[in-house]
């Protein structure tokens, strides 16, 4: 039988996370759940708002039934793509209508969608992405037909390195695809640094006589630690911008699958662009969101999870690996944490700690070779009980003495 062989390559190699959390559950089957110290998956271990359960019984016992779990349009609700576009327009001044907004099953929905909205296959369209990124950003664009142009991670600050960014963007780069909170390092842009990527891409737009979009994937925007700085918004600052969301890390609820795609109103082919993702979503099956969830979320846009956990898991993580001797990136947000590897090679590095049942992610898909993602959305009672684990593995690298 003859199939599409990028697809089969696709389903026969899982990715590094999903491989890491499948052995953990193995693992976790053979020797005890407590045993196992994974920190693979970015799965939130903080409870949904109250509010959640609440207005989901309050849309069972009240709602019609047929209505409640029947179908919505295809672009999602109206009555809540209104709401959500109120929102953006009361939190952060910007222009937002209904008809701005597409809903989708989560953010990785809303940037395939995006992804194949944008590519012209026959073009030779590009995506600009900047190291590290997550890893299905590759397979979105290359499944869209586009090609991933990849800027190579600034390993001091993981922030943009413009210089070379300015590199890859070329006549064929149709977007800029960023995320921040960033997953894996945690870094936050700043205001300045978004300043400073719409000015490059406006000048670039200009220079080659057609727009080039920004694509900001913001799944991480609420989870911010430093109170005093909040994660900026990229469509403030710069018209041609899409944004993917989801409530999946804010609210702590990713197997809900809701979020949703953004396009300013101001943007270059608004309208055609807002056709284009409403038949990419058809094309490929991303029609009508769960429907329970459209109307739930109405009553939640105001609501976020408490950061306060991660931040301790963040704290006491950090301190505890520094003080064993490894480097480490303070993250500003999301609940991620960056570590480089004593091993230049981090695939076997991450090897040598399952045999101290610490289950850690490679950075090589992240583009960024040498590092370890540590999701810490786990117990703070597990970090402490892998505290003893890690130093094992530092006294095995000669970090610190035996």
């Amino acid at each position: 039988m003859r199939v599409n062989r990028e697809m089969a390559a696709l389903g026969n190699v899982r990715s590094v996370i999903r491989e890491t959390f499948e052995y953990g559950n193995r693992r976790a089957a053979e020797i005890g759940r407590d045993r196992v110290f994974d920190f693979s998956l970015g799965n939130p271990n903080v409870p949904a708002p109250d509010a959640l359960e609440r207005e989901l019984v309050r849309l069972a016992e009240t709602e019609d039934p047929v209505l409640l779990h029947g179908y919505t349009s295809a672009q999602g609700d109206a009555g809540t793509r209104k709401m959500i576009a109120e929102d953006l327009r009361g939190r952060f001044g910007i222009r937002a209508e209904a008809d701005d907004l597409y809903l989708t099953c989560g953010a990785a929905a809303a940037l395939a969608i995006v992804c194949k909205a944008l590519t012209d296959p026959s073009a030779g369209d590009e995506f600009v992405v900047i190291a590290p990124y997550f890893p299905e950003y590759r397979v979105f664009a290359e499944a869209a037909g586009a090609v991933l142009s990849v800027v190579p991670p600034d390993t001091d600050t993981f922030g943009i390195s413009f210089p070379e960014l300015e590199k890859r963007i070329t006549a064929q780069t149709k977007a800029v695809l960023i995320n921040f909170p960033n997953n894996p390092s945690g870094a936050v842009l700043s205001e300045e640094d978004i300043q400073t990527l719409a000015d490059l891409l406006e000048k670039r737009s200009e220079a080659f006589g057609h727009p080039i979009y920004l694509v900001s994937d913001e799944p991480y925007r609420e989870l911010v630690y430093d109170d005093s700085r909040p994660a900026p918004f990229p469509a403030k600052a710069y018209r041609n911008t899409i944004v993917c969301y989801s409530f999946s890390k804010s609210l702590s609820i990713p197997g809900e699958r809701l979020g949703y795609v953004f396009i300013r109103p101001e943007a270059a082919d608004h309208d055609e662009l807002y056709a284009a993702v409403c038949g990419a979503g058809r094309a490929l099956g991303y029609v009508c969101a769960p429907s329970m969830m459209q109307k739930a979320i109405r009553a939640l846009l105001h609501e976020k999870t408490d950061i306060g956990f991660y931040r301790a898991n963040r704290d006491l993580l950090l301190s505890s690996l520094r003080s064993f001797g490894f480097t480490c990136v303070t993250p500003e947000g999301a609940f991620y944490l960056f570590m480089k590897s004593p091993d230049p090679d981090a695939n076997a590095f991450c090897l040598k700690a399952r045999e101290y049942e610490l289950l850690l992610v490679p950075a090589d898909s992240f583009g960024c070779p040498g590092c370890v993602r540590i999701a810490y959305c786990v117990k703070h009672e597990m970090i402490r009980a892998s505290l003893p684990a890690f130093r094992k593995l530092a006294e095995r690298y000669g970090l610190i003495g035996g």
